[in-house]
């Protein structure tokens, strides 16, 4: 469940499945036409990525996790997910489980060129890591990335000093200045053919 607050201090509480996005994730939804994601697939999000990418811009939040102290940061992206996949295969947060009760937040924070190169790097490595025995060891000796931020919990709170654009599960929403995200656990039932599992 995300709670929205604009600007002029209008809420709405909206529900989604996958992922919520701010920053690039939030660009890509709102500036790539559907007939181009229909059409194109995932080469439909190479030009929003390339722009935002080269201009970099960060931007300050204040956030919390659970109710914990406030924390500041500026990231160029924030992501929140239960699902840790994106489209093309590509894995974002390693740790996302459907099933956890849990949410998972990546923050992107790269300093430049050579922070983005770093984060491109430990995200392919990740989806290798999943096929190969010899990637995965690799990744757990390597260092945490300053880059990659991540963070999880039953809620995320958020405040934003401007407005940023939204976007949940691939729909923009336009642009807020509070966010807050809750994990409602056991709500969603999956049916499959051997049975039907609650997430």
């Amino acid at each position: 469940m995300a709670e929205l607050q604009d600007e002029d201090g209008n809420r709405r509480e909206l529900t989604f499945v996958v992922m919520a996005g701010i920053g690039l994730d939030a660009a890509m939804a709102d500036s790539t036409s559907s007939i181009a994601k229909k059409h194109l697939g995932w080469f439909a999000y190479v030009a929003p990525i390339a722009r935002s990418v080269i201009l970099n811009r960060l931007f300050h939040l204040d956030y919390r996790i659970d109710g914990g102290r406030v924390r500041s940061t500026r990231a160029h992206t924030v992501i929140v997910g239960n699902c840790g996949t994106l489209t093309g295969n590509m894995l974002l947060i390693p740790a996302a489980t459907v099933d956890d009760g849990l949410l998972d937040v990546v923050m992107m924070r790269p300093a430049g060129r050579i922070g983005w190169a770093r984060i491109g790097t430990r995200l392919t490595l990740q989806g290798l890591a999943r096929r190969s025995s010899l990637t995965r060891s690799l990744l757990q000796q390597a260092p945490e990335l300053h880059s990659l931020a991540y963070v999880q919990g039953r809620r995320f709170d958020a405040h934003f000093n401007i407005p940023h654009l939204i976007e949940l599960d691939g729909d923009s929403f336009g642009h807020i200045t509070r966010l807050r995200v809750t994990v409602c656990a056991g709500v969603l039932r999956v049916r499959t053919p051997s049975g039907s599992t609650a997430v």
